[in-house]
């Protein structure tokens, strides 16, 4: 989303303007062209050099000084900008801006600009939450300017608390969020994830090699393009992919089973991308299994419930999309599923092939419908196989709408 786009980054002058490079390192290494432009007082943090050097464009500090063709700078780039990132952006230079003041060269860019501007900012914690600060910021939000608002931790002041710089990662993702369509826009999207844990004693249990990857990125992506998201995981070790998605965590099947039919019926869209055991040890010993003599033990299992077709039975105008990952009889056995299940679409995955695993990056997949058309999608990223997955939903959701009022009776 950041290939060939032109992104002003603002930097005032608070400690967290040292974390301003790694941002403008992230956003270059995405392909986005970033002008930097700098405060007096950002420049007793970091130096005009250093970005200069990483963005391959001169740094912009003074209020009057002309581009090429004696172009007034703020009113130039403010015109070929496609965005404005202020970060860190301290209480100053918010209320500066929310209160029209533009006396650098960076409010001025601001008051001169159209495009959207984020916010990223950083301060003490009892700044942050003090009663000029929160006025000048819903002031800004009521402008339309958007925010990326700090996270709670050790500050440099040595207070604990909310005012930290939001994490790049998070600060990126905010920026792809901008520039992403919103077609799934007031829709409510239920999203699994991860394996599930099913246990034998109080020290061991049966799971598979799901890490919840996949499912984590139909669960950004699906926010990025305005979707209500619900995650529902299993066990796992990732990050949230963003603060606003809900996530409600699970250990075994009949949790997931729980939580899914709770969520179920005030949702539009469930994507079932956890991987659920289909078998659970009959019983879960309060003890741990010591070794036996003979060296063996027998383990009975019972079926676990099946979510997904319980689903497929129960949907009314739902969508609703599975996936078949299998090491043979790919396709045979993703048709059977999508048929016996009553899905919209299956994503069926070979995870015996390089790159298309459990706990990679990339996946390999073919998209099925119920009409039988196959969509096979090469190695990729697990997002941009995500947003492919979603180019499907998406058209589900627009033929919903053109053959009936949508949604309804939910």
């Amino acid at each position: 989303m950041l290939k060939n786009r032109e992104i002003i980054l603002g930097v005032s002058g608070g400690i967290a303007a040292y974390k301003s490079v790694e941002l403008l390192r992230e956003m270059t290494k995405k392909g986005a062209n970033v002008h930097v432009v700098m405060t007096q007082n950002a420049q007793q943090f970091v130096t005009p050099l250093t970005f200069q050097t990483l963005s391959g464009n001169p740094v912009l500090c003074d209020m009057f000084r002309l581009l090429e063709d004696s172009k007034i700078g703020h009113v130039t780039l403010a015109d070929i900008a496609d965005l404005m990132v202020i970060a860190p952006a301290t209480a100053n230079i918010l209320g500066k801006i929310a209160n029209g003041i533009a006396d650098d060269f960076l409010t001025t860019m601001v008051m001169a600009t159209k495009v959207p501007v984020l916010f990223a900012p950083s301060m003490n914690v009892n700044m942050w939450h003090s009663s000029f600060v929160q006025n000048n910021v819903e002031r800004l939000k009521a402008h339309g300017y958007q925010f990326v608002d700090p996270i709670e931790g050790d500050l440099a002041c040595g207070s604990v608390g909310k005012g930290k710089l939001a994490d790049i990662e998070e600060i990126v993702e905010k920026i792809e969020d901008i520039f992403t369509k919103k077609d799934l826009s007031g829709q409510h999207v239920l999203i699994t994830a991860g394996p599930t844990l099913e246990p034998i004693d109080p020290v061991r249990y049966i799971t598979n090699r799901s890490t919840g990857k996949m499912g984590f990125a139909l669960a950004k992506m699906a926010r990025r393009r305005g979707a209500e998201v619900t995650l529902i995981t299993g066990p796992h070790y990732l990050s949230l992919p963003r603060r606003d998605i809900p996530q409600i965590v699970v250990n075994d099947a009949r949790q997931m089973h729980e939580a899914v039919k709770h969520y179920f019926e005030d949702c539009h869209i469930v994507i079932m991308a956890a991987a659920v055991a289909d078998f659970r040890p009959q019983d879960c010993l309060t003890e741990k299994i010591t070794k036996r003599k003979n060296g063996t033990y027998l383990l009975e299992m019972d079926r676990n419930p099946d979510i997904l077709k319980e689903l497929g039975e129960k949907r009314r105008n739902h969508i609703l999309v599975g996936f078949a990952a299998e090491t043979s009889e790919l396709m045979e056995n993703a048709g059977v599923k999508l048929k016996e299940k009553n899905l919209d679409l299956i994503v069926a995955n070979d995870v015996t092939q390089a790159g298309a695993g459990f706990g990679v990056d990339t996946n390999i997949v073919k998209i099925l419908d119920a009409q039988g058309k196959v969509r096979k999608v090469p190695i990729l990223s697990k997002d941009e196989v995500a947003d492919i997955i979603l180019d499907q939903v998406v058209k589900l959701v627009k033929k919903k709408e053109k053959d009936l009022p949508w949604p309804r009776n939910w």
